[in-house]
């Protein structure tokens, strides 16, 4: 029999148990449906993760002071290196590997004062490469300029939390300020942070001036950091050693006394968000492939009982001429019909599921923010669609072989006897 006539005569045993057919189709797109489904909220979840996450910067690099552990050029252990303005000219002219840097003051305890309203704000002073390094989005306005920097002008760029204790529901761009007693205007509004990660005050509750300007507040020679992102993400280790050795040559400590500057690498963090996020896909998934499992045991069971009921039926086909490859091959045709047209349905379900089921809140609400760059999206991945497809018919397979077996197995003499 050619495979052409195996699986007509398959389809029309399937239409012959029409219902039983169906309802077989129903619990294995149900399986699939939510395995794509949960695998999807998984993801969805992941993405939301790491896109707050990496709101402080997309790879982000702090270099802080610290003490050395050992000595170098005749200097003693423990004695403390404290960075400097000119260490952030020494990069940009030494580590072409970086990209973009900037040195950061940080001036706290400071009294903003807007009209009738005051707040004691950070006001950190930052180079207009800072913006880069930092994803600095804008809700209205503008970042901080080249030419702010070198005319120290007395500009600031106002977080959305600080902008909404000082300014309410009026908007900040425009508006002036007295920053310890001295007047700002405000030149641009940072869009909301969904900020799950940072090194100190949260961007959405700062003020941000020139590093020059700063200098009105506090002494410049000595940032209390630098910030930094790698030309590129594959060079981010060559980097990282790079500032480190040019930081030694100029602060006099060996370029592999990892204590001396205290370097932070953003990205590494990232390791245990991909961690959750892949755990969660794993336990989900494994969730649906239980839910998967478990239609494949009902496929198997229908089987049984289709070889049990046509069992004269086959008897009269052997009596025939029919092969046990012929047999055989029609009763694993009926399987994979099933595990296949259940498939497809259930794809399309989860398709129109997750096309109606609207962003999950996740993060947003934390910060009241209502743009869903924190909210869970249910999107059609292709790997869970061709998992999904490559288990189920793994589970058509087994389930409908031995059935198939047992039905090519069968005598036909006592077949054509069976009551």
């Amino acid at each position: 029999m050619t495979i052409f006539g195996v699986f007509s005569e398959a389809l029309a045993a399937l239409r012959f148990n029409r219902q039983r057919s169906l309802l077989t189709m129903a619990s294995l797109a149900w399986g699939v449906s939510c395995f794509v489904i949960l695998y999807s909220y998984g993801e969805g979840f992941g993405t939301a993760l790491r896109t707050c996450f990496q709101a402080i910067g997309q790879d982000l690099i702090v270099v802080f002071n610290g003490q050395t552990s050992s000595q170098a050029g005749g200097e003693r252990a423990g004695r403390r290196i404290r960075l400097e303005f000119d260490d952030v000219q020494t990069i940009r002219d030494n580590v072409p590997l970086v990209s973009a840097v900037s040195a950061e003051l940080m001036v706290r305890g400071l009294t903003v004062v807007r009209g009738y309203r005051q707040q004691s704000t950070m006001v950190r002073g930052v180079e207009p490469a800072y913006g880069r390094v930092r994803n600095m989005t804008m809700a209205a306005g503008r970042w901080l300029a080249p030419e702010d920097y070198t005319a120290r002008e007395r500009v600031a760029v106002i977080g959305a939390k600080a902008a909404e204790k000082l300014f309410g529901e009026i908007p900040p761009v425009g508006e002036y300020i007295t920053i310890g007693g001295i007047q700002f205007q405000i030149v641009g509004l940072l869009q909301t942070k969904l900020q799950i990660s940072n090194y100190n005050t949260p961007d959405n509750q700062c003020l941000f001036i020139p590093f020059s300007t700063a200098g009105m507040f506090k002494n410049i020679k000595y940032p209390d950091d630098i910030v930094w992102t790698p030309a590129n993400p594959i060079f981010r280790t060559d980097a990282v050693k790079q500032v480190r050795s040019v930081l030694g040559r100029v602060h006099n400590f060996s370029s592999s006394d990892e204590r001396a500057v205290e370097i932070i690498v953003f990205n590494e963090f990232m390791k245990m968000i991909d961690a959750m996020s892949v755990a969660l896909q794993v336990l989900l998934g494994f969730i649906g492939a239980l839910t998967l499992a478990i239609g494949g045991i009902g496929l198997a069971n229908i089987m049984l009982v289709s070889v049990t009921q046509r069992t004269r039926e086959i008897g009269v086909l052997k009596s025939i001429g029919a092969t046990r490859g012929a047999i055989l091959g029609q009763f694993l045709a009926e399987a994979m019909v099933i595990v296949t047209a259940g498939g497809l349905v259930g794809v399309l379900i989860a398709w129109i599921a997750t096309s109606l089921i609207p962003a999950l809140p996740l993060i947003g609400p934390l910060f009241k923010d209502t743009s869903g760059q924190g909210d869970i999206h249910l999107t059609i991945s292709s790997f869970a669609v061709l998992t999904s497809t490559l288990v189920l018919e793994v589970v058509g397979l087994v389930a409908g072989l031995l059935p198939a077996i047992r039905a090519s197995r069968l005598n036909p003499i006592e077949a054509l006897r069976y009551e």
